[in-house]
């Protein structure tokens, strides 16, 4: 997998810009002011990858990568197997560390429930994915809800920078994204699409900060 620096140069050219410059300004208020982090991304190519988040107990959980869209049919029988699915080719969807929207899905409440803790997960928690030799290291910026009734809904969350559907992404972005079923039933909403999905899902965000190599073992 090829690697972008993401240099001071590169954002005064316009091709990769900071937090705070290029098509992703006019931000809200969530947005990461980091703007001096110097972040290394990915050329974007889907891979197969292992997801760590010590904050709540999972240490390289299996992520395969697929072509399809969050929540399809092929990506609902991948989390089936107890593991984590990740989307590609549609919208701005793209592999681990790529400058766009990496999206990682896998059930809550189902299928030895391998998500089942990460709606707790705290802004400025670290995530960490591990694909092609490298390390690439997330911080979570925010918590979307996604109504899976509602195809403006499904837009934003698919979007190249979540939330915000035609913006330019110019960094790395992940998108952790399981379902609200707890939730749903707390309200009385026992809605189910065809396999099972409730109506809502609780998306934590989370933004590329750096790269290492690979840790051993």
């Amino acid at each position: 997998m090829a690697l972008v620096p993401v240099s001071a140069a590169a954002a005064a050219s316009g091709h990769l810009a900071s937090s705070r410059t290029g098509a992703e300004a006019g931000h809200p208020g969530w947005w990461p002011s980091a703007a001096k982090t110097v972040a290394i991304a990915s050329d974007g190519t889907p891979e197969d990858a292992r997801l760590t988040i010590p904050r709540i107990g999972i240490h390289h959980l299996r992520v395969v990568a697929y072509r399809g869209r969050t929540d399809d049919a092929p990506g609902t029988r991948i989390q089936n197997r107890g593991i984590a699915a990740s989307p590609y080719g549609s919208g701005g969807a793209v592999g681990p560390g790529g400058i766009g929207n990496y999206e990682i899905t896998a059930h809550r409440t189902a299928h030895g429930g391998v998500f089942r803790r990460t709606p707790s997960l705290p802004k400025g928690a670290h995530l960490y994915v591990d694909a092609g030799g490298w390390r690439y290291v997330y911080r979570v910026v925010r918590t979307r809800w996604v109504d899976f009734r509602s195809a403006k809904s499904l837009k934003r969350q698919r979007a190249a920078v979540p939330g915000s559907p035609g913006a330019t992404a110019h960094r790395g972005w992940l998108t952790l994204s399981t379902c609200a079923t707890p939730e749903d039933r707390a309200a009385g909403n026992f809605w189910t699409d065809r396999l099972g999905n409730p109506q809502h899902r609780i998306d934590k965000i989370a933004v590329l900060v750096r790269r290492e190599p690979h840790p051993a073992g």
